[in-house]
């Protein structure tokens, strides 16, 4: 065999050898949609894939033998292709075929919401069916109200298509890309939904619990929390493309740059958080004037991402990620440190970055698809918050102590000085505060001496007429019934006469007692009206509930048995009249006093030892 002979066998076989292989992997690339499996089919390793710097080519094109041949196959085994920041056009091809007699319905996603422009293309009679998608194209106008990529299309019966997605974005090119069974992909986009609500309803509640502290507090920590949690979600709302079928809507410039404007107030705010939390400028100067490096560097990239943001995002992409880092070993050398707050703030970003993580080993295959590696960076992010809100809580409690702490120094500090000062100083200062606080004791003894009847301890006249006004009032404001009940001992002066003013003295003390005891609720107060008349009064209480209340304390002063010769029962007893009524503009205080009153002496006249309950208020 001459040598021209045997290269031209070579160059043949070569040429086999190639297109079985192209075969082969065309055949890999094909999918077969009569299968109906539950799980999604990942495109990853399915694609041929077609890079054009013109963002020229067509379907017409692309389509075309000589540009098919140069589709080449993918090589990732991921389940997405990464093509970072491009300025390339990227067109993608896959098989599908089905061997059934009837159409099949099936889903392409793309689970990535920052492609601006994704065009799919399927064969039809006609030549290729284009379907627009992309937070450029209107949203109401996509085939599937979705917040990622998401293209419902029928393979027909018997055949075998092939089918072109051409992808064009200023985002970094991300393509998670997948097929679903129509039922497994509307089962898995409402488990979606729900994370996505749980995340966010995590959020808000986060922020607006910490919103209040700060209004509550006027630290401005907690602020800087709220502006890092509702940045961070806002990031993520772009991020996942929640921005643009709920918030923004068809705001294309918006949909492109809110992931990142987002992560660089973020950023900021988590910085000066950092700073503050920390201590920095105190305890590590160093690393405090590399924070404020950063926080300038994420402002000047806020500037840029907002009025260059096709050409500065690489960049930014760059600065975020350094500053993640950087904030990571701050946490590290800080709790080194052993600073309490550091622990906090090392294991939040230890939870965000092992959350991101997850999502990047899912993408290249090493993790397989689940919601810890789905939703990484959501979950992460929900629990470096409720740390970062923990590291707050504890940095409040120990600014407490110190608080405490110095005052309880400062007051030392000042009774030594005292101590120090001339002997005239000294005394001069010493008697005012002598003064000063008998003044104290004295307000305090005339106001309790105002107010609390001397020989029971209870509530005097001049409590009881205060109360009772308060109550009247709040009773008519919120239309609730009030009870007040007029209590007189019987044969009292009887008493009296026969064993003396110190024992009735000790009687009324002991009725005092035990109606305290009997009647007292959270909110009711017993009083001493006057003489052996005692009242209380019974906030939202009606006739019937305050009748009871003070049958209770009718036998409870029976139970007592305290000798009384001169009382038909042979003991002290004592007799109640009950008025109860919802307060309105024709009824007074008096009257209910008055009936209360009233009835108490029909409680006399019917032979004592009883309660009466008022049947009218009015013109008693």
């Amino acid at each position: 065999m001459t040598l021209g002979a045997f290269i031209k066998l070579f160059v043949c076989w070569l040429f086999s050898f190639a297109f079985c292989i192209g075969v082969a992997n065309a055949f890999e690339r094909t999918v077969d949609v009569t299968k109906k499996i539950e799980e999604p089919i990942q495109l990853t390793e399915r694609f041929g894939i077609l890079i054009d710097p013109t963002k020229a080519l067509t379907i017409a094109d692309v389509t075309a033998p000589a540009t098919t041949a140069k589709f080449l196959p993918s090589q990732s085994s991921g389940t997405a292709l990464g093509f970072a920041y491009t300025n390339n056009a990227v067109w993608l091809n896959f098989g599908v075929t089905n061997t059934s007699d009837q159409a099949i319905e099936q889903i392409l996603e793309i689970a990535y919401a920052l492609l601006a422009k994704v065009d799919f293309y399927q064969p039809s009679a006609d030549g290729y069916k284009l379907t627009q998608l992309g937070y450029s194209r209107p949203f109401a106008t996509q085939p599937h109200r979705s917040r990622f990529i998401v293209v419902p299309f029928s393979v027909p019966a018997k055949a075998e298509q092939t089918i072109f997605v051409r992808i064009e974005t200023s985002n970094s090119m991300h393509i998670p890309a997948r097929l679903w069974n129509a039922d497994a992909f509307d089962h898995y986009e409402h488990s979606s939904y729900s994370i996505q609500a749980l995340y966010f309803g995590i959020v808000i509640g986060l922020a607006l619990y910490n919103l209040m502290l700060f209004f509550a507090l006027r630290d401005v920590n907690y602020l800087l929390y709220v502006f890092f949690a509702l940045s961070v979600s806002a990031a993520l709302t772009g991020y996942g493309g929640l921005g643009t079928e709920f918030i923004w809507g068809d705001h294309p410039q918006l949909s492109m740059s809110s992931t990142n404007v987002f992560s660089c107030v973020a950023g900021v705010a988590i910085l000066l958080f950092t700073r503050r939390v920390l201590n920095t400028k105190l305890i590590f100067p160093e690393i405090d004037t590399l924070i404020s490096f950063f926080i300038t560097a994420n402002s000047i990239a806020l500037l840029a991402l907002l009025f260059w943001f096709e050409k500065f995002a690489p960049f930014f992409a760059m600065i975020s990620g350094t500053t993640a880092i950087f904030l990571l070993l701050t946490g590290i050398i800080f709790t080194f440190k052993r600073q309490r707050s550091a622990y906090y703030f090392l294991a939040a970003f230890a939870m965000i970055l092992v959350g991101v993580a997850l999502g990047h080993l899912r993408n290249l295959g090493l993790m397989p698809t689940n919601v810890l590696t789905a939703d990484g960076p959501q979950i992460g992010s929900a629990i470096e918050m409720l740390l970062l809100s923990f590291a707050l809580a504890d940095r409040y409690n120990r600014l407490r102590r110190e608080n405490q702490q110095v005052q309880a120094d400062a007051l030392r500090a000042k009774t030594e000085m005292v101590a120090r000062l001339q002997v005239s100083e000294q005394l001069l200062e010493s008697k005012v505060s002598e003064r000063t606080f008998e003044l104290q004791l004295l307000n305090q003894k005339l106001e309790a001496m105002s107010t609390t009847d001397s020989l029971t301890g209870i509530a005097n006249r001049r409590r009881f007429d205060t109360v009772l006004a308060s109550e009247w009032e709040r009773a008519k404001r919120l239309a609730q019934p009030l009870a007040v009940a007029m209590v007189d001992v019987d044969w009292f002066k009887k008493f009296n006469d026969r064993y003396g003013h110190q024992a009735g003295d000790e009687c009324l003390r002991r009725v005092a007692q035990t109606l305290t005891a009997s009647i007292g609720r959270a909110g009711d107060l017993v009083a001493r009206y006057g003489g052996e008349e005692f009242a209380f009064i019974a906030p939202t209480t009606d006739g019937e509930k305050a009748h009871n209340m003070a049958r209770r304390a009718c036998e409870t002063i029976d139970a007592l048995v305290l000798t009384h010769a001169d009382s038909v029962y042979g003991h002290i007893t004592i007799s109640i009249g009950i008025a109860s009524i919802t307060p309105r503009d024709d009824i007074t205080v008096d009257d209910l006093v008055g009936a209360a009153d009233k009835a108490m002496y029909s409680a006399k006249a019917e032979g004592r030892n009883r309660v009466v309950l008022a049947q009218s208020v009015v013109h008693l």
